[in-house]
C-alpha cells in the first residue's frame, strides 16, 4: 500500500510489505511484543544501523512501561500478527533511537547495558566523555535525522503475552514497582549473605541497585530526591562489597568504594570496607590509612578498628615469616 499518515500522527508514516493474521492483538498494558527490527538511514543506500535478525535475536518490550523509543510502541500497536510493515519516522521521534541502539549492541556483544558497576549510564557517559562508543552513532546523536524502521511483529505462540503469562523481570518494572520491589530485593539479598549464600545475595542488591539506577536517571543531579535515591545506591553498593570480600574479589571491593568515596567522602563504611580490601591485597599504608579515617568520622568504631589492625598486624607478620622462611630455603 502506498506511504500514508498513520493513525493521524505527525511525523511517521508506515507502509505495510507483508499483511497480518487475525484480529488485531490487544495491547493492554504490561504486555509484552516480541519483533524483529531493522533501522535504516534515510540515504540513498538506506544505510543499515541496526538489524536484530543479524544479532539471532527480537526485541521485545512491555507495554505502557515508557520505553526509551517511545514511538515504537505507537508502531507495533498498528500492527497485526505476522504483519511486516516499514515506518518513516521524522525526527521529533527519533532522537534517542542512538542510546538505545548503543544499549542493543551491548547486549550482543554480551554485556549488561544496565551493569551498574559501570558507574555510569549511556546518558552519563555521553555527557563524560562526548561519545556513545560507536562512531555512527555519536553522528547521529549530533545530528539527529528521519530514520525508517522495518518491524516485524512475530507470530510464535506468547511472543504478545499478558502481563500474567510471563515472569517479568526488574528492568520491565513500572517506576512505583520498582520502588516496592527495591526493600524486597534488599531484604533478600541480607536474608542469603547471612545464610552464606554470597553470590545470590550479590545478585539481589545489584537487582535493588539496577531499579534504583533507573529511577535516579529521572530525577535532576544532586537535588532532594536524587540525593535520597544515591545514599540508597550507595548502601547496596556497600553491601554488595560486602559479598565481594566473601568471594575474595578484593580489586573490585577497592573500585567500588574508591568511586563511592570520590563522590561522597564522609561515607564512614566504605573507608572500613575498603581498608579490609586493601589489607587483604596486602597494601598496609593504605588500609591504615583507611582506617585512621573511619576513627576520625565515627569515633565508636574503636573497637572495631582495633580489631581489624590486630589482624592487618597478624597477617603480616604470617607473611613476613613466610618471606624468611623462603628466603632461608634458596640460600641453603
Amino acid at each position: 500500500m502506498d506511504a500514508a499518515l498513520l493513525l493521524n500522527v505527525e511525523g511517521i508514516k508506515k507502509t505495510i510489505l507483508h499483511g497480518g493474521t487475525g484480529e488485531p492483538p490487544n495491547f493492554i498494558t504490561g504486555s509484552r511484543v516480541t519483533f524483529h527490527f531493522r533501522t535504516m538511514k534515510c540515504d540513498e543506500e538506506r544505510t543499515v544501523i541496526d538489524d536484530s535478525k543479524q544479532v539471532g535475536r527480537p526485541m521485545h518490550i512491555i507495554i505502557g512501561n515508557m520505553f526509551k523509543l517511545e514511538v515504537w510502541e505507537i508502531l507495533l500497536t498498528s500492527m497485526r500478527v505476522s504483519e511486516v510493515a516499514e515506518f518513516w519516522c521524522d525526527n521529533i521521534h527519533t532522537g534517542v533511537y542512538p542510546i538505545l541502539s548503543r544499549s542493543l549492541r551491548q547486549m550482543a556483544e554480551g554485556k549488561d547495558p544496565t551493569e551498574w558497576h559501570v558507574h555510569t549510564c549511556g546518558l552519563a557517559n555521553m555527557f563524560a566523555y562526548h561519545t556513545l562508543g560507536y562512531e555512527d552513532l555519536d553522528e547521529l546523536q549530533k545530528e539527529p535525522q528521519p530514520l525508517i524502521f522495518v518491524i516485524e511483529l512475530l507470530q510464535l505462540l506468547g511472543q504478545v503475552e499478558a502481563p500474567s503469562e510471563y515472569q517479568r523481570e526488574t528492568w520491565s518494572l513500572s517506576h512505583a514497582e520498582k520502588m516496592q520491589a527495591v526493600p524486597i530485593l534488599h531484604g533478600e539479598g541480607n536474608r542469603l549473605f547471612k545464610l552464606g549464600r554470597y553470590e545470590e545475595a550479590s545478585t539481589k542488591y545489584q537487582e535493588a541497585i539496577v531499579c534504583l539506577k533507573n529511577l535516579q536517571t529521572k530525577e535532576k543531579p544532586w537535588e532532594a530526591q536524587w540525593l535520597k535515591l544515591e545514599k540508597m545506591i550507595n548502601t547496596l553498593i556497600l553491601n554488595y562489597c560486602q559479598c565481594l570480600l566473601k568471594r575474595e574479589e578484593y580489586y573490585e571491593v577497592l573500585e567500588h568504594t574508591s568511586d563511592i568515596l570520590r563522590h561522597h567522602p564522609g561515607i564512614v563504611k566504605a573507608y572500613y570496607v575498603r581498608a579490609r580490601a586493601h589489607a587483604e591485597v596486602w597494601n598496609e599504608a593504605e588500609a591504615k590509612a583507611d582506617l585512621e579515617k573511619v576513627l576520625e568520622l565515627e569515633p565508636a568504631m574503636r573497637k572495631a578498628v582495633r580489631r581489624e589492625l590486630r589482624l592487618l598486624e597478624s597477617r603480616l607478620e604470617e607473611k613476613r615469616a613466610e618471606e624468611r622462611r623462603r628466603c632461608r630455603d634458596m640460600l641453603g
